[in-house]
């Protein structure tokens, strides 16, 4: 008899998160795979990052996360396998960035075809997801918000972390003098991307930081948040410029979500009232999206200069680990373990 069973539907993998769990509670699950609709396109995921985002998610700490369950997964690289009505079909097979806030963590993820940044095809798929989230948060803030330039002395804390790191090196191509701080383990890896290194757990750490730059900096970066954002403050320079991108220090500290963060833009907003020439900001990559046209130009352009300087090995990819996406608890556990400089990425 001949044979006239169907070929299996085509199915996908990805990671879900159910609720707040530890990282083995993440589960897989495979679902029907899913055509483009009109404008969008489907990327086969290549890398996708395990960032700061998913670990407070993880908790029901992220200030805007979607109700659980969802997949996570802040932003991916992929190659374009379908393309729905209205897209050029000849974005197939052309490998790109996308920032999703989620769903990256899935074997194929569809994004609507204006987000899209071509990765340039010289460049592996996993260093360039290094630099997409990162990439783009770090060129904001250093070059749109506190305008670095050559001559400047920058501060970065967690200079060893996936922004961090991104941070240090930008700075240094922009011709900036680096001060940035991380644990000791990592002091060898910081001086390698250009910054002069300072113990974060130093009990004199505000001291030590004002040495190495007596006149203030031009620009801080902070990610730690908490009480050590008024220290960040107080080290700017006359007309220096804090730029705040996170709530690190209370990842783990139980209650509201929103009331860490709440705090953190009282206190921005207030030093921005005073009369005394600095500048403070939160930087949120997601703000200028209600202009969608000009949201899309900035992370073409921005993301396009980034990608541009990783190409030419101006910029150096830091890639903690490569994990399947099948071992997303490992990679979890790793990215959230502090023992690793730059970023774990999930691989198909």
């Amino acid at each position: 008899m001949p044979d006239t069973s169907r070929p299996a539907a085509p199915t996908v993998t990805e990671a879900v998160l159910p609720g707040v769990v530890d990282p083995d509670g993440i589960r897989l699950r495979t679902r029907p795979a899913r055509p483009a609709g009109p404008g969008q396109v489907v990327l086969a995921m290549e890398a996708a990052g395990v960032s700061f985002a998913e670990q407070q998610m993880r908790r029901g700490k992220y200030y805007d996360q979607p109700p659980f369950p969802f997949v996570p997964g802040y932003d991916l690289v992929g190659r374009a396998v379908d393309v729905g009505a209205g897209v050029s079909e000849e974005l197939l097979g052309r490998r790109f960035a996308a920032l999703t806030k989620t769903g990256g963590w899935a074997g194929q993820v569809t994004v609507d075809a204006g987000d899209l940044v071509e990765v340039p095809a010289s460049v592996d798929p996993a260093e360039a997801e290094t630099f997409v989230v990162n990439g783009i948060t770090a060129w904001q803030m250093l070059h749109r918000l506190a305008k670095v330039r050559a001559g400047h002395v920058v501060l970065v804390h967690g200079a060893n972390g996936g922004v961090g790191s991104t941070l240090v090196q930008l700075a240094r191509i922009a011709g900036a003098r680096v001060v940035g701080t991380a644990s000791a383990k990592h002091h060898d890896a910081v001086r390698a991307l250009g910054a002069e290194p300072v113990d974060y757990r130093a009990p004199d750490l505000e001291r030590r930081l004002r040495a190495n730059a007596p006149q203030g900096y031009d620009a801080v970066f902070d990610h730690v948040g908490g009480e050590g954002i008024l220290a960040s403050y107080r080290l700017l320079a006359a007309r220096g410029t804090l730029v705040s991108y996170g709530t690190a220090s209370t990842r783990d500290v139980q209650g509201s979500s929103k009331a860490p963060v709440l705090k953190l833009f009282a206190r921005l907003m207030l030093w921005n009232a005073l009369p005394n020439g600095k500048g403070a900001h939160f930087y949120n990559i997601w703000a200028g999206r209600r202009r969608l046209a000009s949201f899309r130009a900035a992370l073409r352009a921005d993301l396009g200069q980034v990608f541009a300087l990783l190409a030419s090995g101006e910029l150096v990819p830091q890639v903690a680990a490569r994990v399947p996406l099948a071992e997303v608890a490992e990679a979890v556990r790793l990215a959230e373990s502090g023992t690793v400089v730059g970023k774990v990425v999930l691989v198909p």
